[in-house]
């Protein structure tokens, strides 16, 4: 079982309690999470304890969700800090998108809890690397362990990013290198795997260390055939199709 991010802390608005309150039970493994009400509430525990993340609900009575993120822009201590809207799609197209700066992610209302988290967790995990990046002691060096951030997990945030950077795992499984180029997995190799087959073995590793280096030279090999959306659904597909075959035997 993944560690959760406790070192992000976020805070979620809206003034349904109940949609409130399944926000909070998706995101809880994943990271510190604290509510609020409404924008005003918010804004106050924005002002005592800054989030690294504010997901917020655009249709609130009083002070809105887009007058809230106005307010927190027009302020130093809270301008940087990653926003998410969850608003009806026709407000996201006409009222919200034209914000763009500033805003990280924009999920539609209606929405499946898996899918609300599925989106925000990748807004997370990038959020964790960054934290883990200020602490590293050599810079442009990025250290940690499987158990805490998912091979899986560690590929979607480079994707996000647009990052070039060498990954390398190592644990009892073995050993394994990928080679990005802005975010796209364009070499691998484990043992005597290479490419496609190198990583869809590196991802079923649960535990292990991970080390991410933005210092080390794109790799002048091209082995994979997939993006690393493609790479990473194809592995999930083939863990799948391999745990059915174990239920069945």
């Amino acid at each position: 079982m993944m560690t959760p991010h406790k070192s992000v802390k976020v805070l979620i608005v809206d003034d349904n309690p109940l949609v409130l309150e399944w926000m909070v039970r998706g995101l809880e493994p994943f990271c510190e999470v604290i509510t609020a009400l409404d924008g005003a509430d918010a804004l106050i525990k924005v002002l005592e304890t800054p989030p690294d993340l504010i997901l917020s609900d655009y249709k609130m009575p009083g002070l809105d969700g887009r007058q809230f993120f106005e307010k927190l822009r027009s302020r130093p201590q809270s301008r940087r800090i990653p926003f998410i809207f969850v608003a009806s799609r026709a407000d996201i197209e006409e009222k919200l998108r034209p914000l763009g700066d500033g805003v990280e992610e924009f999920i539609a209302k209606p929405f499946f809890v898996a899918e609300f988290v599925r989106a925000t967790k990748k807004v997370i995990d990038r959020i964790h690397l960054e934290k883990l990046a200020q602490r590293a002691s050599r810079p442009g060096v990025i250290q940690g362990r499987l158990e805490e951030m998912s091979i899986t997990d560690l590929m979607q945030s480079l994707e996000m990013g647009q990052k070039t950077c060498r990954l390398a795992l190592r644990g009892p499984a073995g050993e394994c290198e990928m080679f990005f180029s802005a975010g796209q997995c364009k070499h691998a190799s484990s043992g005597n795997l290479v490419g496609d087959e190198a990583v869809y073995q590196a991802i079923a590793w649960a535990e292990g260390e991970f080390e991410i280096d933005f210092n080390a030279a794109a790799s002048d090999r091209s082995t994979t055939t997939r993006s690393t959306t493609g790479l990473l659904m194809e592995a999930m597909r083939l863990l799948d199709e391999a745990n059915r075959e174990a239920v069945e035997k």
